[in-house]
């Protein structure tokens, strides 16, 4: 199968020290193996670059893991003890995480705080996708803040950069309240309104078709600023938003 961008291990470095690592992930680098076949992760990636640490008893661990077509911040403890500290904080959502996202069409409104619980849409009615989610009433606690940034045009259709605050960190989670409110991300397969496109894609790879459908390769989604406590000292890191989604908006 086609990948929508040729998949290489060439993440850049933002941040370093003894306990932790800190990279900018490209998209669709996958960040761990999934077991169905061989390609690059940025896992493997890491371990060739720590290869030394590695020798020397580092063990990574991945806290924040993005998806494959998310790009952005990836924080990874090197030790037992970091992976701890760094674990305890997320599960007391502790650490801050911001993202950009462009979404279509233009937003009525300036901020929008949802509150809307998800579950896997299998659990409650048929679902070709397994993995998709879905906002309802039975589903696990979930709150995202979303701020619109500006409005624009790609190729005569509405489209908005937003700035976006999970507040919690369920699967899925922005890519599913953007298409909740009515502004599913650009490029998203499984929430962007026909998810025919993600089993067309799975099924036979990248194409015109999609391509004309979907305006870009990857859903516009972006990890850009991640701040968190560590053993009393603050921690915080931000980048700008990656080259695609730029190129894409600035078009």
């Amino acid at each position: 199968m086609d990948l929508p961008i040729d998949v290489s291990i060439h993440f850049e470095v933002v941040d370093e020290c003894d306990d932790w690592i800190v990279v900018n992930k490209p998209a669709p680098l996958i960040v761990h193996p999934t077991g169905k076949k061989s390609e690059p992760t940025l896992l493997g990636g890491l371990e060739q670059l720590l290869s030394f640490e590695i020798h020397n008893g580092a063990r990574l661990s991945i806290i924040n893991r993005l998806d494959r077509e998310t790009s952005g911040l990836v924080l990874i403890a090197k030790k037992k003890s970091a992976a701890r500290m760094f674990g305890r904080a997320m599960e007391r959502r502790l650490i801050e995480k911001e993202y950009d996202a462009l979404c279509l069409g233009w937003p009525e409104w300036e901020e929008k705080l949802l509150d809307a619980p998800l579950l896997r849409k299998g659990e409650k009615e048929p679902s070709p996708i397994w993995v998709k989610q879905m906002v309802h009433p039975d589903g696990r606690p979930s709150e995202t803040h979303f701020k619109l940034v500006k409005r624009g045009f790609h190729n005569g259709e509405k489209v908005s950069l937003l700035r976006v605050f999970p507040k919690s960190g369920r699967m899925h989670q922005i890519r599913v309240h953007a298409a909740y409110l009515g502004h599913p991300l650009v490029g998203d397969k499984v929430y962007g309104g026909d998810e025919t496109c993600y089993l067309r894609y799975i099924d036979g790879g990248w194409n015109s078709g999609l391509g004309a459908q979907l305006i870009m390769k990857r859903q516009a989604l972006h990890a850009s600023r991640m701040a968190l406590m560590f053993d009393g000292e603050a921690l915080e890191w931000e980048i700008g938003l990656a080259r695609d989604l730029c190129d894409f908006f600035d078009a």
